[in-house]
């Protein structure tokens, strides 16, 4: 029990001087902090004793920006007609491959042409017949005419011979007309391509019968180089545009269109726009701008949905700011900074609906030579001292010189914050 009751009263010793140095310890610490933060509070914390923020700036003059616009639109095919059949019979062969590329001219189908080639064959043989009966009476009349003039003959036979002689050569004239009728007919039964481009799938079958009547082509071409492009803008946004026009440095441009596919890449043609509808469509509001583009890789298919840019006017009054000059407030509100006089920075709004590149193009709200605050804007407020040099100026550091303490001094001057 003695030997218990001594290593106890060690161990309470022991766990009461440990306590002690702790608590020593702590309050050492804290006197440290409180005389270095007097020590800091001397020599003027938070900058002051750093003097004003080095902030870059550029000057920004008004330039020329075009009024860029991307808007929805829709591909169609420069040329497209339907293959239809003039006559009626049914198709004996098929000469092209579906999906191929077919010339203007080429034979596609060939409709049974007996029955045409018979109708030819009876027209020439009826326009045979009429010409030799127009010689006949043409000699008839003729012999009449001595034998009228001693009234030989009554002058009623000889003017009954002439009109026979023309009425013969009316008879001829038709059933020429009728041949060539015949042959158009049996030229028919061998359906052309009417255009140059690429043929679709052919919707009859060899032994179909088909008719000039009917509502289905036999197959459609497609012009696929180069290709239209149908952009939809509301009837509101060209109305403004037009407004706009001639005031406040805004002038017409031609427009180059280029395309964004819908997998979001850029299409590499650019096009230019052909025309604009006259009218509004009444369901949409909108007015349909068609610009053809090159196809040569034929990439572009008709129906497609792609996303048109192009600039359909020049600004030559606005201005080109660095995007990471401009920054938003809660309600959406563009502003910039400025460097006012006496080196003050000067919160200012600007109208900025739109980027070009790198640069938000203000069109409102700044004015010739205004320097914009572009680096060092982290936690800069209105109304700040600041040291203002221009953007991206290399730093000059001087060397170390030995000060009057005897301790050297590193003396360095920012050229760009």
């Amino acid at each position: 029990m003695t030997h218990l009751t001594i290593a106890s009263t060690r161990t309470h010793r022991l766990f009461t001087g440990v306590t002690m140095t702790a608590i020593a310890l702590l309050l050492a610490g804290c006197g440290n902090s409180e005389s270095q933060d007097k020590g800091a509070g001397k020599g003027g914390a938070g900058g002051a004793g750093r003097g004003p923020t080095t902030v870059g700036y550029v000057v920004v003059q008004p330039t020329s920006a075009a009024m860029v616009t991307e808007l929805a639109a829709r591909t169609s095919a420069y040329e497209s007609s339907d293959v239809r059949p003039q006559v009626n019979g049914i198709i004996r062969r098929r000469f092209f491959t579906e999906g191929s590329l077919v010339k203007r001219g080429q034979p596609l189908y060939e409709i049974d042409p007996r029955l045409y080639r018979a109708a030819a064959n009876e027209a020439q043989a009826n326009l045979q017949s009429a010409r030799a009966n127009q010689e006949a009476l043409r000699i008839q009349a003729e012999r009449y005419r001595p034998l009228a003039a001693i009234e030989a003959v009554s002058k009623q036979e000889y003017t009954n011979a002439i009109a026979s002689a023309r009425q013969a050569t009316a008879s001829v004239a038709q059933t020429s007309a009728a041949l060539e009728t015949a042959r158009i007919n049996l030229k028919f039964t061998t359906v052309p391509a009417p255009i140059t481009g690429r043929i679709g799938r052919s919707l009859f079958t060899v032994g179909a019968l088909v008719s000039a009547s009917q509502t289905d082509p036999l197959a459609q071409i497609q012009r696929l180089d180069p290709m239209f492009v149908d952009i939809q803008q509301s009837a509101a946004d060209m109305l403004s545009l037009r407004r706009s026009l001639s005031q406040n440095g805004i002038v017409p441009t031609t427009a180059q269109v280029r395309l964004k596919l819908e997998d979001g890449s850029d299409y590499g043609q650019t096009g230019s726009v052909e025309f604009s509808e006259a009218l509004v469509n009444t369901e949409t509001g909108t007015v349909t701008l068609r610009a053809r583009i090159p196809n040569p890789q034929g990439i572009l298919l008709p129906g497609m949905f792609v996303r048109a840019s192009f600039a359909q006017a020049i600004n030559e009054r606005a201005f080109l700011v660095p995007q990471e000059a401009l920054s938003r407030d809660a309600k959406g509100n563009a502003t910039v900074m400025l460097v006012g006089q006496n080196g003050k920075t000067v919160q200012k709004p600007v109208t900025a609906a739109r980027t070009q590149g790198r640069y938000w193009v203000v069109t409102t709200g700044l004015n010739p030579g205004d320097k914009i605050i572009t680096q060092g804007l982290n936690n800069l407020r209105p109304g700040a001292q600041v040291k203002a040099v221009p953007a991206n100026s290399p730093q000059v550091v001087k060397p170390p010189q030995q000060g009057k303490d005897g301790q050297q001094q590193g003396a360095s001057q920012s050229k760009a914050g």
